[in-house]
């Protein structure tokens, strides 16, 4: 199952998504894994959960997300929950790009719906956009 979580910047959306962690982690019998670009949630969620930083692998744009996903669900098996935080600044688009973004996020869930088709897997994105303007194909996620 995929969900996100929308809304412009300052809407709350990270917070929403720390607090989904930690639930998860509760309830999770096998491994939450959690994706944001920098280190900014390292203080923010329990040292329990794999905290990755997209910076780190030189991460950018939904192709090499889907890449570093696909990665990390082939290498361990037992990832029950991911979180993506910060999934515009990770694909590396401003206000002016808004059609590229939100075609290029289309595809990648797309991709992604494929890479977890036979995986009990809770995949949550945080995507800073106004819902209005999300595309057909994109609403379906919230």
């Amino acid at each position: 199952m995929i969900k996100l979580l929308v809304g412009v910047k300052g809407t709350g959306k990270t917070k929403t998504l720390i607090a989904a962690v930690g639930q998860a982690l509760e309830t999770s019998k096998g491994y939450v894994v959690c994706i944001e670009k920098g280190a900014t949630l390292r203080h923010e969620i329990s040292y329990k959960v794999r905290l990755v930083n997209t910076d780190d692998y030189l991460i950018e744009g939904g192709v090499a997300l889907g890449g570093m996903v696909a990665g990390i669900l082939a290498g361990n098996g037992d990832v029950t929950d991911l979180f993506i935080d910060g999934t515009r600044k990770i694909f590396g688009y401003d206000k002016a790009d808004m059609a590229l973004f939100l075609a290029d996020l289309e595809k990648f869930l797309s991709d992604l719906e494929k890479v977890i088709r036979d995986a009990d897997i809770n995949v949550t994105i945080t995507v800073s956009v106004a819902p209005e303007d999300l595309t057909d194909a994109l609403k379906k996620y919230l």
